[in-house]
This record gives C-alpha cells, structure tokens and sequence, in this order.
C-alpha cells in the first residue's frame, strides 16, 4: 500500500522560514519525481516546486529565490525549505510522487503566514 505522509506545516510570521517533509512508503522511491503543489481557499491547486529523479529541479515564478526543494532517497523523503515566506503563500501544500501512469497524493500540510 502507498503511502504520502507531509509534515512540518504551522504558523509562522511574515519573513519567517519553515521546513516541510514528505516521506512516501510502498513505492520505489528513487525512481519517482516528487513535487509539492498547494491549494489556498477558493484558489486551484498549483505547482509550486518539483524534483525529478535525477535531481532536476523546477520551481514556480512565485517561489523561486525563496524555496529550495531537495530529495534524500536513503529516507525516501522530498523536503521543501520556504525562506521569506509572505502571506499569500498560506495555503495546504500537498506532496506529489509521479511516475507515469502512477501518481499518489498526501493528505496536506497547512501552513499560514500571518503576524
């Protein structure tokens, strides 16, 4: 069974960093992109940042500068580090592992920026 477990998401204050985890079991991790999207009320879900499996990395216009997104394969985890976090970046931030046709989701970690 398959499964896509984030964590680290909370409450910070603008400017502030956070660290968010993804481990995903059942799958043979190393071959699988992996990506963080998220979702903010009344918005569609959006790409904010993938890793494929060679370590090609690719980041939306928003995030770029600020977000660092790295895998370690020995744990079978994705991490995204969010510096200079602003308020329009609250929202739940979901991890994505792909391998076509394959394609799971975790539940979602929210993270709300606000002083």
């Amino acid at each position: 069974q398959v499964r896509v477990v984030e964590s680290g998401g909370g409450l910070v204050q603008p400017g502030g960093s956070l660290r968010l985890s993804c481990t995903a079991a059942g799958i043979f991790f190393r071959i699988y992109g992996m990506g963080w999207y998220r979702q903010a009320p009344g918005t569609q879900r959006e790409l904010v940042a993938t890793i494929t499996s060679g370590g090609t990395t690719n980041y939306a216009d928003s995030v770029k500068g600020r977000f660092t997104i790295s895998r370690e394969n020995a744990k079978n985890t994705v991490y995204l580090q969010m510096n200079s976090l602003k308020p329009e970046d609250t929202a739940v931030y979901y991890c994505n592992a792909n391998r076509d046709p394959l394609n799971y989701w975790g539940q979602g970690t929210q993270v709300t920026v606000s002083s």
